[in-house]
């Protein structure tokens, strides 16, 4: 940006622009550097899921499935994943007795790393458990929202 200035101030200086034009020129070039966006420490690229636990697995899934056409990928006797294009929504058998409830969100991650990203959050103090997976991990958000981060080609798992 430096360097810039100086050939706007020169071409000022030579008279190849006027003061008004340079003025005119400096604030739109400090306006467009503010826009700019800032460094982030992890970049989500992608809403990979989201995934809801609620009191009737069988009765959700089966509604989301002919409701929205979701296919069923994955299922265990307690979690389904639904296909949702290349993302996929997540149902979690619940209590029974409980109001459903999201339970988490998940980003994908350009990059992603499971240990920096843990450093990262080791540095804001935010509590991810005692995990080593490589491959996906959740954290508590500081409003206490789970969410779960992992490369943008996570497919999810059940077990």
């Amino acid at each position: 940006m430096q360097l810039i200035i100086e050939k706007m101030l020169t071409d000022f200086e030579r008279g190849h622009v006027t003061r008004r034009q340079l003025a005119l020129s400096l604030a739109t070039l400090v306006s467009g550097a503010q826009a700019a966006p800032k460094e982030t420490e992890l970049k989500a690229v992608t809403v990979n899921h989201v995934t809801v636990r609620v009191p009737d697995l069988h009765r959700t899934s089966q509604f989301y499935q002919e409701f929205f056409g979701m296919p069923l990928k994955q299922q265990s006797a307690t979690i389904h994943i639904l296909g949702v294009g290349s993302s996929f929504f997540g149902i979690e058998q619940g209590d029974k007795q409980q109001k459903a409830t999201v339970d988490h969100y998940d980003f994908g991650i350009a990059g992603f790393n499971a240990d920096e990203a843990r450093a990262k959050l080791k540095k804001r103090s935010l509590d991810f458990g005692s995990g080593t997976s490589k491959e996906s991990f959740k954290f508590h958000d500081p409003d206490g929202f789970q969410i779960q981060l992992n490369g943008p080609d996570y497919v999810g798992h059940v077990s």
